[in-house]
């Protein structure tokens, strides 16, 4: 997954701007980004303070490694039962 250019941080404060007052094409101008791109991080980091989305960040490694365990585990799974059904 392409890495962004800002941080959390940073993202977090390009929307205050926005919600300070500047037009949204403004905002998007001054740091180099499309509206589309905006509206993105508006949906996801919309109403966070930068502790909340440290947070987030946390939660979503956390739930990454998880996932990828439990994938591990279904295919252990997986295979023992393929060979406990074939007969010797």
């Amino acid at each position: 997954m392409k890495r962004s250019r800002f941080t959390e941080e940073q993202i977090i404060g390009i929307l205050r701007e926005q919600e300070a007052g500047m037009k949204t094409a403004d905002v998007c101008r001054k740091h180099g980004i499309s509206e589309a791109t905006f509206y993105k991080y508006k949906a996801k980091f919309g109403g966070m303070d930068v502790s909340d989305a440290r947070k987030l960040k946390v939660l979503e490694d956390e739930n990454a490694k998880l996932k990828k365990l439990l994938a591990e585990a279904m295919l252990d799974n997986a295979m023992l039962k393929d060979v406990a059904s074939k007969k010797w």
